[in-house]
């Protein structure tokens, strides 16, 4: 009985692990496949390397004021050289949004890494979320752009 109960807490333990799990240094988070076939995968490291942006805003998944860090969408396309036209964002549950790139304004949606100063966990919407500043322009109180604010993002299809 004993050995069953080490088996199966062993197990749970196992199963809950990734959901609680934040990323590692050098472990890939977001892969970038580009319409010319071309593909850029980034770690933690590669996107603290980028521009810098933060939102403070309130949302209607979380309760009060948030503050998210991460890199600009319109820093992170032209990081990979993306042409206008729709994005295909891609969550760790296969969701799957198209998301325009004129949406990626300054200031506008941030793909964070950080949120209220620290890593995300896939329990807790990471290890990356598009978040849109929705308290700075009303626009974004909407369905349409809740819809966008895609978490547990893993993968941009871009045009180029």
């Amino acid at each position: 009985m004993r050995r069953l109960a080490i088996a199966l807490s062993l197990l749970v333990g196992t199963l809950l692990a990734p959901v609680g799990h934040v990323a590692n240094a050098g472990e890939e988070l977001l892969v970038i496949s580009a319409s010319d076939g071309s593909v850029t995968r980034l770690d933690l490291g590669d996107l603290k390397a980028l521009p810098v942006s933060e939102i403070r805003t309130r949302t209607i998944w979380t309760t009060g004021v948030q503050e998210f860090r991460g890199v600009a969408l319109r820093d992170l396309l032209d990081h990979v050289g993306a042409a206008s036209g729709m994005i295909t964002a891609v969550a760790l549950n296969d969701y799957l949004i198209q998301i325009p790139t004129s949406d990626a304004t300054i200031p506008g949606p941030v793909v964070a890494y950080l949120h209220n100063g620290k890593q995300m966990s896939v329990r807790e919407k990471g290890p990356l979320w598009v978040v849109y500043p929705y308290d700075d322009n009303p626009v974004y109180n909407t369905e349409e752009y809740y819809a966008r604010s895609i978490w547990q993002l893993i993968r941009l299809e871009v045009p180029r």
